[in-house]
């Protein structure tokens, strides 16, 4: 599904090139009723004033409020070479509390979705390509797995993953979030190249021969891009 596609509902990233998922709040009722739509963001925690609209700015001290937290663990193998498929587990953690969301993947990206975990949300269950949810409340958290077809050939030889972007938004307004993710090597014969963007405050990470970690605090839209190689 296309970003242009989903309603002007809260989005709570991410909207993921290679993981091509969406974090989408709906309304009580029909995706159509906007009308009769809580958000569930009454509580004061943000203001107007507050929102970045959509230029990405990394936050080199973490906001004193709780924010959401994505987390992706990717694990390749020898297969993931030959066709892109790689192991995934995600996390998401402290999810604003609203009515319905739903999280939406590509359709021809994502195989054996399943729900690992659910805390503070009345219902959770998979649906094709998406993971619906009802009742979402504070502390809430939601973890998946499955398969994404993730890892893309480069010309040169090498390899890429890419995500993003990664998004907290709220109708034309970003707010701030936390995106981890590592990317395990395991047995692919493949090491560490570059990553874009470059480490800077606000973004951090680390390379290991067995994983490869970045952590994000920012606002705005996040796109990140993992390039490997293949070892000497």
């Amino acid at each position: 599904m296309k970003l242009s596609s989903l309603p002007k509902f809260p989005v709570i990233g991410p909207l993921a090139v290679a993981l091509a998922v969406a974090v989408v709040a709906l309304p009580a009722g029909s995706a159509d009723d906007s009308e009769q739509f809580d958000p569930g963001w009454s509580d004061g925690d943000w203001f107007a004033d507050d929102v970045n609209e959509g230029e990405l700015a990394f936050l080199d001290q973490p906001p004193a409020e709780i924010v959401h937290h994505h987390r992706n663990v990717m694990t390749l193998d020898r297969g993931s070479l030959l066709d892109g498929w790689v192991r995934l587990e995600q996390c998401h953690h402290n999810i604003d509390d609203v009515a319905r969301a739903q999280i939406i993947f590509r359709a021809e990206k994502i195989r054996g979705l399943r729900i690992t975990d659910s805390i503070n949300i009345g219902r959770a269950w998979v649906e094709d390509a998406s993971v619906q949810l009802s009742d979402v409340g504070k502390d809430s958290s939601l973890c998946l797995a499955a398969e994404t077809r993730a890892l893309v050939a480069s010309d040169d030889g090498g390899y890429r993953i890419d995500n993003g972007p990664f998004m907290r938004r709220f109708l034309d307004g970003y707010y701030p979030m936390r995106v981890s993710q590592r990317i395990v090597l395991a047995d692919s014969g493949l090491r560490f190249f570059g990553i874009r963007p470059e480490i800077q405050p606000g973004f951090a990470v680390s390379v290991s021969d067995e994983s490869i970690d970045f952590d994000a605090w920012f606002e705005g839209r996040l796109l990140t891009a993992v390039e490997l190689v293949p070892e000497d």
